[in-house]
């Protein structure tokens, strides 16, 4: 295929070349929307990256290219970005979170019903750590998993974790408050439960898992260095039609279920359904956490 990236905002876009490349595949072109980086910083980028060409809008790049990948990280953003890609039937993969309302999610599946392939959302549910556990065959009967970080942008990794750990079928969520980090309880249509511990810590914390089952006790510490590689051997067969995507309904259930904790904290801790239609009254907000974000990594927060 050849790849576009969309917002050189965070790491991923720079970490992401050299694995697309050894997976067969050219990154023709960038764009920047300047969220993070000041105007010029798209010119050094593809620089950098041998990359060749630098586009002035997300129209022009969806002229030149089979995928787009979004990286930003303002998610109030993402319809946005991502429409001129979905009206030229480019295929889209969406870095985490989806979204951090059920507009942005509506809209990314009724593009999939239409018939664009999507894909993307956290590299954690395909990690090679939930690959081993899912290798072994056990079936798990509940899990925690948890790391540091924004509660939804980071947090978002652990909601993915327990997914890719439990599968899909995830019904509904409720806030059970917590010490320092925030507990959420997620329930699967079959009646297993998991949990995610989430939010700021003093030190930062590994992406990790406690996963029981009918007769064991798992402890799995993500590690760092694999994580996009598996993620886009994952998803990049599917993005080029070349393999079945997992269904755009299953791989938005965690930004789904973090919405509905959103609004079980705002409820005194009821459990909330993922298909609740006051769903649609919570959101998170990603212009606020992408102007902390741009402070951060141009240290002047």
């Amino acid at each position: 295929m050849r790849i576009g990236l969309v917002d050189l905002d965070t790491s991923h876009p720079g970490e992401f070349v050299p694995i697309v490349r050894a997976l067969g595949h050219e990154v023709v072109g960038v764009v920047d929307g300047g969220t993070v980086w000041d105007r010029g910083y798209a010119h050094e980028f593809a620089a950098r990256h041998g990359i060749p060409h630098v586009f002035g809008s997300c129209a022009e790049l969806a002229a030149e290219v089979d995928a787009a990948f979004l990286h930003g990280c303002d998610w109030d953003a993402r319809v946005e970005r991502a429409a001129p890609f979905a009206e030229a039937g480019v295929a889209l993969l969406v870095d985490k979170p989806f979204g951090g309302d059920t507009a942005t999610i509506r809209t990314l599946l009724e593009w999939e019903r239409g018939g664009l392939r999507v894909t993307g959302g956290s590299s954690l549910r395909w990690c090679a750590e939930v690959a081993g556990f899912a290798a072994g065959g056990e079936r798990p009967h509940f899990a925690l998993t948890g790391c540091s970080g924004d509660p939804f942008d980071y947090g978002i990794h652990a909601y993915s974790m327990l997914h890719g750990l439990l599968g899909p079928g995830v019904v509904a969520a409720r806030h059970l408050g917590g010490y320092g980090q925030q507990r959420v309880e997620l329930r699967w249509s079959d009646g297993r439960t998991g949990m995610v511990s989430v939010g700021e810590t003093a030190e930062r914390h590994p992406f990790h898992a406690t996963v029981l089952t009918g007769s064991s006790v798992t402890h799995l510490t993500a590690a760092p260095g694999g994580l996009y590689a598996s993620f886009l051997a994952a998803v990049l067969p599917g993005l080029a039609g070349e393999a079945p995507l997992p269904p755009l309904p299953e791989l938005v259930e965690p930004e789904l279920a973090a919405l509905a904790a959103l609004m079980s904290e705002r409820d005194g801790g009821r459990w909330v359904a993922l298909d609740e239609p006051a769903l649609d009254t919570v959101r998170y907000d990603g212009a606020g956490f992408a102007a902390r974000y741009r402070a951060a990594r141009r240290g002047t927060a």
